[in-house]
């Protein structure tokens, strides 16, 4: 008879599993409410530098860095690397969230605060959570995971709407046809409302003014602070 003496409990994996993904979510949420106001900023980690997306998002990180907002990221390299660098020459909050994988992912030269996470799923509330707009620039499958989910959420209502922009027309245009031409018009699997929930801006500028005129409105509204 084989002898299990040796093995591990299971149950108190799982349960170890819980209060870890339970200390990943207070440890978050304490770090990132104290940036009372930002835009978390999305891209691919592939590109470097002298990429003209990176040079788009660092001068974006700049522009929102001067208007007193932080800047959050990923943490790592490529876009996100190019957003906090754009915030930290403007001396501003520059924030990255980074996360541990197999192959060390390390935070970049340019962050100001930072937190590591174990679970991509954590990482991903602090990411999409008390921002007053998200930036998508082109990016592999974790960027549009990040945005095909934070469009789901403004789209059951499960957080306030607030701007999703989308930089990089030739990026980004295949991907919206394609939504709009199955998704809605063959399949009818969405409403038409539902493609007002983003906006489609060539640069960083077109990305600001969208988030100076949100904000602006969100302050005239008479609710609540950021």
């Amino acid at each position: 008879m084989r002898n299990n003496n040796h093995l591990p409990d299971f149950r108190q994996t799982i349960l170890w599993r819980i209060f870890r993904i339970m200390a990943e979510f207070v440890d978050g949420f304490g770090f990132i409410v104290d940036f009372k106001k930002s835009v978390t900023i999305f891209g691919s980690t592939r590109f470097d530098e002298n990429n003209p997306w990176c040079e788009e998002a660092r001068k974006l990180g700049r522009l929102l860095g001067k208007d007193g907002f932080a800047v959050v990221t990923g943490g790592a390299s490529g876009i996100m690397e190019a957003g906090n660098h754009g915030a930290f020459e403007a001396g501003a909050k520059s924030v990255g969230l980074n996360i541990q994988l197999p192959r060390e992912q390390k935070e970049n030269k340019y962050l100001t605060d930072f937190l590591h996470f174990h679970y991509f799923f954590t990482r991903k509330v602090m990411l999409t959570y008390a921002a007053e707009a998200y930036v998508y620039f082109p990016g592999g499958f974790g960027t549009l995971d990040e945005f095909f989910e934070l469009i789901t959420l403004i789209q059951t209502k499960k957080i306030r709407r607030v701007p999703i922009v989308l930089v990089g027309r030739d990026y980004w245009t295949p991907l919206l046809k394609y939504i709009n031409d199955f998704l809605f018009e063959k399949y009818q699997a969405i409403d038409q409302s539902d493609m007002k929930l983003y906006d489609l801006v060539d640069g960083s500028e077109g990305a600001f003014k969208i988030i100076q005129k949100s904000v602006k409105e969100f302050e005239k509204s008479g609710r609540a602070d950021f």
